[in-house]
């Protein structure tokens, strides 16, 4: 994995995430040198999901009303159900999400995490994977939807699953690795 030292990437989470989806690629960041930082609606800790069960609470490191994305390099949108769900129905992260897109940062999606790039209003023209359930909504909300483990376009890095996470993130250090050099 490349050297990611000083590059600082906001994981964009609620509870109900998939939580392999979030700690996997998080670790892989931290252990790289990236400052990564969970940032959520709630106030203090966030639930994930572990498959068909509650999973384990993790702390909120930034509350959403007081994160700015100039502060962050990149963005991880983890997935599960609910997380995604929840999260494209909140004005402040669908605003925060776009800004990475604005500011021409690297995104990084699995899962059902692609439903906050729709909503964001930046799927249009991309070409991008994710959960097969999801293959209907990309496609009408103007992406091309592919099923492969992972797909970058540009600086959209996505995943279909769990399975796909290896590949997942040696795509998000390659990617992300360009926006140290960047932000260095």
């Amino acid at each position: 994995m490349p050297n990611l030292e000083g590059l600082k990437v906001a994981v964009l989470v609620t509870d109900g995430f998939e939580q392999v989806e979030m700690t996997e690629p998080r670790k892989a960041l931290d252990e790289a040198g990236a400052a990564t930082r969970l940032i959520s609606p709630r106030p203090e800790k966030v639930r994930g999901w572990n498959h068909t069960e509650w999973g384990d609470s993790f702390p909120v490191d930034v509350q959403l009303k007081a994160a700015d994305p100039a502060d962050y390099d990149a963005l991880l949108l983890p997935g599960g159900v609910m997380n995604p769900d929840s999260l494209r129905m909140d004005p402040e992260a669908v605003t925060f999400i776009k800004s990475f897109f604005a500011s021409d940062k690297p995104v990084a999606a699995i899962c059902h995490g692609p439903w906050t790039i729709i909503e964001a209003g930046h799927a249009s023209g991309k070409r991008i994977t994710s959960w097969p359930s999801l293959k209907t909504d990309l496609l009408n909300a103007g992406a091309e939807w592919v099923d492969q483990e992972v797909v970058v376009d540009g600086n959209l890095i996505s995943s279909r699953k769990p399975a796909d996470i290896p590949a997942f993130n040696g795509a998000i250090a390659d990617v992300f690795s360009m926006a140290r050099a960047t932000a260095a």
